[in-house]
């Protein structure tokens, strides 16, 4: 959809609030020609534009290479793995387009649907099984795909869709996976947006998933878990490439920041402990730091029901004994959660996730304190109503305060887009994160019905 005006319907967009909220979400082109496992759709942006009080609404596909080469076939053409649910058909089909010429493997099958970051001045559009896509938005708040982010051949295979990035020292963090062994890779770019020597990490022994991590300011932080990924099965067609090991390990892995091999990790076990994604990660002091994730309860209901039932569970692990300490902080389905984006790697006292429905519908929201478990604040939509990932966006970034970092660490505005399924009407609500009840600032009526997504980012003017 082109750039389109949209209505305050309630309360008003404060004026120091002016940026772009960006969305990421899967949206299939074309209707598979068997199943299509909702992470597979094609990656949509849905951006709202704020400025003087004012909203603009748009919506593109992120126009990677499958994206465009599906478009002007008029079909799919890359075979769906996640479900696992093609026959010789597809793969002769694929097959075909590669041994012609049609499709270059080496520009990637990714649809970058899942995430965003910013890094280096640009705007990323992410998926863990392909580059990331640099994305521009315009000053009509239109949204342009500019390519693939290769960093002149310095990326080479894939990235997470979860980078992390300190805002301290202005460094980020990321990984890629690879089926064959060595499976995860660790790298770095420095403030000037250099990319660092690469760390293969030889010491993870089986393609366990990984989706996401954590840093600190000293560590970077990977678990590995139960379910493992399974080449033959992708090759096969046999059902989902994800297989659940029980079997296998559960644990942490800890490595300094400026690793120079992976000699350097140690590797703590965390039993039966499932991190879907992880909240925030610190150190609480020089021989202990603290993990706070949500653990998945049963992984074969996932794997078979797609049902996503957590608890989020605080880890504290001592590096220097090795002891390993876990307490409950809420027995609550929640998830897709968001902090204050500056306290990445530091102490956090605040949460704001999701009351997960189906993924990756939510009923509502929750702010928690992470020290005492309590929720001090939660709000549900409605009826009928369903919103996403709750995003915190730091007040002081926008209107000028807190030079000297003296506001509060929940000053802000949380921000979601909610779908009426009674209506089909979709709004942009803007919350009041300090306040116990999530008071709405401004809600906005949006032009068109916004599907349900995964991650979004906010940029200030």
């Amino acid at each position: 959809m082109e750039p389109t005006n949209c209505q305050v319907i309630e309360g008003e967009l404060p004026l120091s609030l002016n940026g772009v909220y960006v969305r990421n979400g899967p949206n299939p082109q074309h209707q598979a020609c068997r199943a299509l496992h909702m992470f597979e759709g094609d990656g949509m942006l849905h951006s709202l534009t704020l400025s003087n009080g004012h909203a603009t609404y748009c919506n593109r596909y992120v126009k990677t290479y499958k994206y465009m080469l599906e478009r002007d076939a008029g079909f799919a053409i890359i075979p769906n793995m996640l479900s696992g649910l093609y026959g010789l058909l597809d793969i002769f089909r694929f097959l075909k387009s590669v041994v012609t010429g049609r499709f270059d493997v080496t520009k990637g099958i990714g649809v970058a649907n899942t995430s965003l970051a910013f890094i280096s001045g640009t705007i990323l559009a992410l998926c863990e099984s392909d580059l990331p896509y640099i994305i521009n938005i315009t000053q009509e708040g239109d949204i342009e795909t500019l390519g693939r982010w290769d960093l002149d051949k310095k990326l080479l295979s894939n990235m997470t869709a979860h980078p992390k990035i300190d805002m301290d020292t202005k460094e980020t963090f990321a990984f890629s996976w690879s089926f064959v062994f060595p499976h995860l890779t660790f790298f770095r770019f420095d403030e000037k947006g250099i990319k660092q020597k690469e760390v293969p990490i030889f010491s993870m022994h089986k393609p366990s998933l990984i989706h996401d991590f954590a840093i600190t300011k000293r560590f970077a932080i990977f678990h590995e878990t139960q379910l493992v990924m399974s080449l033959a099965k992708v090759l096969m067609g046999r059902g989902t490439p994800v297989v659940y090991e029980p079997k296998q390990k559960t644990r942490f892995g800890v490595i300094p920041r400026q690793a120079k091999c992976d000699s350097e990790m140690k590797w703590f076990e965390v039993p039966g402990f499932n991190a879907a994604h992880i909240i925030n990660s610190w150190e609480s002091c020089d021989e202990e730091i603290v993990i706070v994730a949500s653990n998945v309860k049963s992984i074969e209901d996932f794997l078979v029901n797609k049902k996503l039932d957590v608890v989020l569970e605080k880890v504290k692990i001592n590096l220097k004994t090795g002891d390993v300490h876990r307490n409950i902080i809420s027995t609550k389905n929640l998830e897709l959660g968001s902090i204050n984006s500056s306290y990445v790697g530091k102490k956090t006292r605040y949460a704001y996730l999701g009351v997960l429905e189906d993924t990756p519908k939510t009923s509502g929201l929750v702010k928690i304190d992470l020290e005492t478990g309590d929720e001090v604040g939660k709000r549900f939509y409605g009826d009928g109503c369903f919103g996403g990932e709750p995003l915190f966006v730091r007040r002081n970034e926008y209107n000028g305060d807190d030079e000297d970092g003296e506001c509060d660490e929940d000053d802000g505005f949380v921000m979601t887009f909610v779908h009426n399924e009674h209506t089909n009407e979709s709004i942009f609500l803007v919350m009041d994160a300090k306040s116990p009840e999530l008071n709405t600032i401004a809600k906005i009526k949006l032009p068109r019905r916004v599907p349900y997504g995964f991650h979004g980012l906010f940029l200030a003017n």
